[in-house]
């Protein structure tokens, strides 16, 4: 943020559970010239903020703070506004110099501390308005998390989730109301979770173990998604992994995902990884959205019906283009047209039609040919044999 406050006219502080008592004198001094206050109900009743005070609208708006742009308006926010609070959302709408924030410690510091955790070696995430699905990818046996959560009853309720992922062993420190006179610290495992009376605001510190977790390479096993069989499969699809090679922040189109199993690893791979998965079929819809749910990545994955090229039309150019299926030359001659130079584009094919067509776009444009024939060993009478996967030609391209 610039250091020029002449526009100066919202202040963003951050409040403990200590209310005015841990403000420094900056915090105060805005209160106190402050004409709108908003905050939650808690943090309005630990400010003392009276008649100034004004709740968030239900759902979460910053519209009314805006919309008193060029007035002298404070926000309260829980411990350091820019980690998992309203700082960021209020921040990409204004200009630098507009606002200044004026943080406390957070919840995550306050854990940390007490737990006596380096907090540079523990995940924080913020599940008060998230699912715990987000945890899935994450957790390993040993892996420390400090989360914050919705109310009271959340706690159980993750218990309950880690208990039914393999994680019931794990230890779990529930903390309320950190940093103020009614904090309080207890223990319990997952599987025999039984605390009552739980107060918010809540975080809990989670020692993960009885289960290895996810693996962190790509090719997950086949089982963790549901399919109707319309599946890239694991050893292919580690393969497309590498060819797709998912970077942070950027956008997939999966065109005939499937079972959207190529979409769930590109979001897994790359932090901030999106991914829109295009599909013909409305009935395996319904399993792309399960499986970017289970994965805790519905935030960042988006199932589209409709067939390719028409259904392309309308959605955020991407940085890499997969097809999966239903590959022709009309879609390889639109994407080419559409497709900013630098777009990454790989195609897998299974057919003798489209072994040609993707020999042909090599041909004709480059890139990396690649064919893969795989065997795995199964039951030949009373041995073993070798079962030969149909052979899969991938034809790999940057724009």
């Amino acid at each position: 943020m610039s250091d020029d406050l002449s526009k100066h006219w919202l202040t963003i502080i951050g409040l403990g559970e200590n209310g005015l008592e841990g403000l420094s004198d900056a915090s105060r001094k805005a209160l106190a010239e402050a004409e709108v206050i908003f905050g939650g109900p808690r943090h309005l009743e630990l400010a003392d903020a009276g008649s100034k005070g004004q709740p968030w609208p239900v759902p979460f708006s910053i519209d009314p703070v805006l919309e008193l742009r060029g007035r002298k308006v404070a926000v309260l926010a829980s411990g350091d506004p820019f980690w998992h609070g309203a700082g960021g959302s209020l921040a990409r709408h204004l200009e630098a110099g507009e606002w200044v924030s004026h943080p406390v410690p957070s919840t995550f510091a306050l854990a940390a501390n007490h737990l006596a955790w380096k907090l540079e070696e523990v995940l924080c995430l913020g599940l008060h308005a998230a699912p715990y699905a987000r945890l899935r990818a994450l957790l390993g046996n040993g892996t420390r998390v400090i989360c914050t959560l919705r109310d009271g009853a959340a706690p159980a309720e993750l218990a309950e989730w880690l208990t039914a992922e393999g994680f019931g062993a794990s230890q779990l420190t529930v903390m309320e109301c950190l940093g103020g006179p009614r904090k309080r610290e207890r223990s319990a495992t997952a599987q025999g979770f039984d605390l009552q009376g739980i107060q918010a605001p809540v975080a809990v510190a989670v020692e993960a173990l009885g289960n290895k977790g996810l693996p962190q390479a790509s090719g997950l096993a086949d089982d963790l998604f549901a399919s109707d069989g319309q599946i890239t499969k694991r050893p292919i699809r580690a393969l497309t992994l590498s060819a797709l090679a998912p970077r942070a922040g950027e956008l997939l189109w999966d065109i005939g995902g499937g079972s959207g199993s190529v979409s769930v690893e590109w979001c897994l791979a790359a932090r901030g990884a999106r991914a829109i998965t295009f599909e013909p079929r409305e009935s395996r819809l319904e399993n792309i959205r399960a499986n970017a749910a289970a994965f805790g990545i519905e935030h960042r994955m988006t199932a589209v019906l409709g067939k390719a090229p028409a259904v392309l039309e309308g959605h955020p150019l991407p940085d890499c283009v997969f097809i999966g299926g239903g590959g022709s030359q009309a879609l390889l001659d639109h994407l080419w047209a559409l497709l900013p130079e630098g777009t990454r584009l790989v195609a897998n094919g299974v057919t003798l039609e489209t072994e040609t067509l993707l020999m042909r776009a090599h041909a004709e444009r480059g890139g990396h040919l690649l064919k893969a024939e795989i065997a795995e060993a199964g039951p030949l009478g009373t041995m073993r044999g070798w079962e030969r996967a149909r052979p899969v030609i991938q034809w790999s391209v940057t724009r």
